[in-house]
């Protein structure tokens, strides 16, 4: 067993947690500002992870942990619940929806950018000879500051990888319910309902995560050059 994985094993899972959170949450609120109360009255507009938690307790607990030991990654899922009559009504509306979880994480890396520029310009943080997808910057000190620089790695690499991810143009990902932005609402009805068949979600995940595999590369390192000179 890797003494790594139980040492960092903690905060990958807070930042998973957090990033899971904000995506389902971001979802949640726009729903319910589109007029899908469903998922706000479970509770799920919300920075609380327990509602989250509640619902998708296999893909925010065991998975990850298990992906952890696995990978050294921790991956997983949750879900804001929403009303299918009200996608159907307004698919739109409904792509908005899709597309705030995405956008939440996305959020979430500028803000980790940002943090890190001002660390290493202040000489918090130090530039690492080589860094890999959990390990964007060393702590200058041991200690407290080390910490934070781990935790804002994560930060990063975890929501960068779950924004691009989720906008993968296949069921059951959001990007499938973005595309209604860019169709005409009668196709997009249409598309919706093609999308929502569950006899495609098993091969878009297996699609998707082939794709992720060529596409997040290039996507880190591009990236990752808004940090580093």
């Amino acid at each position: 067993m890797n003494p790594d994985i139980l040492t960092l094993g903690p905060i990958w899972y807070v930042c998973f947690i957090f990033a899971l959170t904000c995506h389902e949450a971001a979802h949640a609120l726009v729903a319910k500002l589109g007029g899908d109360p469903t998922a706000y009255e479970g509770g799920q507009v919300s920075l609380n992870p327990i509602p989250h938690i509640r619902r998708a307790p296999f893909g925010t607990v065991v998975v990850p942990i298990v992906m952890l030991f696995i990978s050294g990654w921790m991956l997983g899922w949750a879900n804001a619940p929403y009303d299918p009559a009200w996608q159907r009504r307004y698919p739109k509306r409904a792509a908005v929806m899709a597309l705030a979880g995405p956008l939440a994480n996305f959020s979430l890396v500028i803000i980790t950018i940002i943090i890190m520029r001002v660390g290493l310009a202040s000489g918090a943080f130090v530039q690492p000879d080589y860094f890999q997808f959990t390990e964007i910057v060393q702590g200058a000190s041991a200690g407290g500051s080390s910490t934070f620089a781990i935790f804002l790695s994560i930060t990063f690499s975890l929501n960068l990888l779950l924004g691009v991810f989720n906008l993968i143009p296949v069921p059951p990902l959001d990007g499938s319910t973005v595309i209604g932005l860019f169709l005409p609402e009668h196709l997009a009805v249409k598309f919706a309902d093609l999308c929502n068949n569950q006899a495609f979600a098993l091969l878009g995940i297996v699609a998707a995560w082939r794709l992720i595999e060529i596409i997040f590369a290039p996507v880190f390192l591009s990236v990752s050059a808004l940090i580093f000179r």
